[in-house]
Parts: structure tokens; C-alpha cells; sequence
């Protein structure tokens, strides 16, 4: 099952290579106009700089040359700092990788918490409380919840920085602060669809014969449902998880552009407006092979905790 996971991963991730390579050729960037950043440069300029670029070559040729490149672990060089775009990108995703990782960690312990406390008191006061707050945490946006605290947290309490970041090997505690805002704007909308999809789940295997046969045995309720209810309701919320994982990598585009951090999404939000397009499609390019590795982990969890799935394979 994994080795056919791995192998569907080639013509899929062939598929967005040639999806972001005719995204990127049909765009209003030209950098042949960014090269020379607005310095009026003449017709044969141009034409030079298309040539020696291969700007002019049919778009086939052009997009075997590309993926040859990429074979090679070159993505490119970026037309207005000439540095090779692989030296930015590996420079900005650690950054990135941070907050996603900070921002699932905290999604899932929340979501955990408050679904399964959700689903053992169903229907009573903690149940209708949890159920509510989950419902407006699915309608507030990441950028939304990021004002409110820059407002709150760092601009009256002054418990926070309002944005920038810190190495951890710098200050632990200076990389906390610094990031703890950016992971819960992130984080919170993920965590109340899992508290949702958990509580769905965790009622559903609460109603089993299995359940109230244990119980009646004389095993503790908490044994139950720590070692069976709890593992059989995590199937569906893992699905739902290895496609939050895309969000949080995309959400975190907006979410480093508010607080000035200097990861993947201000890199590929200062391409875009520099008109910088190798960079703009190195940065797609690795954030949609991380989403791919991501749900093949996912892939990965699902036979850990489905032996129904392992039997199959």
C-alpha cells in the first residue's frame, strides 16, 4: 500500500510541476522588465536578456528544460537578487515549517481536549458550550483572530511582540514569544473543525455494543475509551487532518505577511509584487510537495491505527 502511495506521488507531482510551470509563463510577469527593474531598458536589451534565457524557446522545450533542472536540484535564479532561488527558499522554510509544525501541535491538543470532553458529556452544558465556540472558531479567518490578538495581546497587554522573529538558538524564550501568536491565529479555525469532527467520531463509538459490553465486564470507563474508543474515532478526524495540513501551510502565507516573519509566504508575497516569477514557483513548488509528504505520513498513521487497513494491505 505505501510503495503504490509512493508511486502515485510521481505522475501527481509531474501533474503540479506543469501546472505551476504554464500558470507561471501565462502571468502578467515578465522578468525580463524585472531584471532590469524599471530602468527603461531598449528593445534590444529585451530581446538579449530572451535569448540568453531561453524566454523564446516553445513552451514544450522550455518545460523539459525546467524539469531537468529541478531534477537537479535547481529551481532557478531569481532575476532581481541573481542568487540562486533553492539558497532562498531553504533560507525561508525553516521559518515556515515552525509555525505549520507550532500550529498543528497546538490544534490537535486542543481539538483533543475539548472533542473528547465534548462527546463524554454529550448534550449537557459542557457539551452546548464546546459546540458553539467550535462553531465560531470555524467561521472566524486566520487573519481575523491575527488582528484581534495583535490588538489585545501585543498592542494592550504587551504580553507579546507585535510581529518579527527570533531564532530559537538565539533565545528559546525570544522564539516562544515570537511565534506563539502566529501559531494560535493559525491554529484555533483547525482546532474547532477537529473538535467537531472528534466529538462526531467519539459519540458515534461511544453507542457501540463493544463499549457497554467492556464496561459491563468491570473495565474502567477511562480505560475504554483511552485504549479503544478514543484510537477507533481517530480514523475520520486523521483525514480531515492531513487536509488542514494544506491550510495551515497556505494560511500560513497571510499569517507571516502580518506579523513580519520572514518565512516562505513573505518570500513568495514580496515575489509576486517584485514580479520575481522563479521565486514565486519555487516557493508553490515546495510548499505542494510538503502537502503531498505530509498525507503520505497520513497514509502512514492510517495503518498504525486502522488493523483493518493493515490486513488489506
Amino acid at each position: 500500500m505505501l510503495l503504490r502511495r509512493v508511486l502515485i506521488l510521481i505522475p501527481l507531482l509531474l501533474g503540479v510541476v506543469l501546472f505551476v510551470f504554464i500558470v507561471m509563463r501565462f502571468s502578467n510577469s515578465k522578468p525580463e522588465y524585472a531584471y532590469f527593474q524599471g530602468a527603461n531598458p531598449t528593445p534590444e536589451q529585451i530581446h538579449r536578456f530572451q535569448v540568453e534565457n531561453g524566454l523564446l524557446d516553445p513552451l514544450p522545450l522550455r518545460y523539459v528544460r525546467f524539469v531537468g533542472d529541478l531534477l537537479h536540484g535547481d529551481m532557478g535564479t531569481s532575476v532581481l537578487t541573481k542568487a540562486p532561488v533553492l539558497d532562498s527558499v531553504l533560507t525561508a522554510l525553516p521559518l515556515t515549517v515552525q509555525l505549520t509544525f507550532l500550529g498543528l501541535g497546538i490544534a490537535v491538543v486542543v481539538a483533543l481536549v475539548f472533542g473528547v470532553t465534548a462527546a463524554l458529556f454529550r448534550d449537557r452544558w459542557p457539551d452546548q458550550v464546546i459546540r458553539v465556540v467550535s462553531l465560531v472558531g470555524v467561521a472566524a479567518p486566520a487573519f481575523w483572530l491575527a488582528l484581534l490578538m495583535i490588538q489585545w495581546l501585543a498592542v494592550s497587554k504587551g504580553i507579546f511582540p507585535t510581529g518579527g522573529y527570533i531564532n530559537p538558538a538565539d533565545s528559546l524564550t525570544g522564539w516562544l514569544r515570537s511565534m506563539t501568536l502566529p501559531a494560535l491565529s493559525l491554529s484555533l479555525p483547525v482546532a474547532a473543525q477537529l473538535i467537531r469532527i472528534i466529538r462526531t467520531s467519539m459519540v458515534e463509538e461511544l453507542d457501540r455494543d463493544y463499549v457497554r459490553t467492556a464496561i459491563g465486564s468491570g473495565l474502567p470507563p477511562l480505560v475504554v475509551v483511552g485504549r479503544n474508543v478514543l484510537r477507533n474515532a481517530l480514523i475520520n478526524p486523521l483525514t480531515v487532518l492531513g487536509l488542514r495540513i494544506g491550510y495551515l501551510l497556505g494560511g500560513a502565507v497571510v499569517i507571516e505577511q502580518i506579523y513580519s516573519l520572514p518565512g516562505m509566504g513573505q518570500l513568495m508575497i514580496n515575489a509576486v509584487r517584485d514580479g520575481d516569477p522563479a521565486v514565486v514557483q519555487g516557493v508553490v513548488l515546495t510548499i505542494a510537495v510538503g502537502f503531498m509528504v505530509v498525507n503520505l505520513v497520513v497514509d502512514i498513521l492510517y495503518l498504525l491505527v486502522n488493523p483493518r487497513l493493515r490486513s488489506a494491505a
